[in-house]
């Protein structure tokens, strides 16, 4: 969330204090502002709309740990928050300037979804599908519990034309999210295909095939 956040954050928490008979004091709002801050705004809010629902312990006040713990407890939740990240991207940001984002997973998805450009290009009838494809393709990298190799930028229209035309790249991209750890992102990074390929010369290609008449010949 953002500063401009504040105001709907603290008219969210209010509201559901009430419901719970604990009203807010400032001082209270500013605790629950500094540790959710980092999240999204609709993630937070789902958030609080799914402990209020919940059979368990929805009858007790959220705490901050209570509600980071579901907005960060699965896959599921955090292709949610991912996506979250990038759709607010695409519409505040647009794809005319190069982004970096929070998250590297983020970077691999949009790569093999066509790149930061292409999400430009989608309409508001195939956004739904758009996001339904992210957040597949999101789960099943978080389920693995490693790190792909992801690019360390995703280009934008502005640094795609620059570089088509021979010129240097004369924009910083944009950070998403954390900066410090958007920094960090951007460092690890690679721009070596996320499919390796090389070319095998013929002498060693006739040997490994030899090889194979050989041991089908035994």
């Amino acid at each position: 969330m953002t500063q401009n956040d504040f105001d709907q954050f603290q008219t969210l928490l209010q509201a559901v204090s009430e419901l719970y008979g604990k009203p807010m004091t400032p001082f209270s709002v500013s605790i629950y502002w500094g540790a959710l801050q980092q999240h999204d705004m609709a993630v937070v809010r789902e958030a609080m709309n799914r402990h209020i629902t919940n059979p368990d312990n929805g009858q007790f006040m959220p705490k901050p740990a209570d509600l980071i713990r579901m907005m960060q407890g699965s896959s599921q939740d955090k292709a949610l928050q991912a996506w979250h990240k990038v759709d607010k991207a695409v519409r505040r940001i647009g794809t005319y300037s190069s982004v970096v984002f929070d998250d590297p997973l983020i970077h691999r998805v949009l790569h093999e979804m066509g790149g930061w450009i292409a999400m430009g290009r989608k309409t508001e009838d195939e956004w739904p599908f758009v996001a339904r494809e992210f957040e597949q393709r999101y789960r099943a990298f978080a389920g693995r519990q490693e790190v792909p190799e992801y690019l360390p930028v995703l280009v934008g229209i502005i640094e795609a034309d620059s570089r088509r035309e021979g010129f240097p790249v004369i924009e910083a991209p944009m950070l998403i999210g954390d900066a410090n750890v958007a920094m960090a992102v951007m460092i690890a990074g690679t721009n070596k295909p996320a499919l390796g390929m090389q070319q095998l010369d013929v002498e060693r290609a006739n040997e490994i095939l030899l090889l194979v008449e050989k041991r089908e010949a035994a």
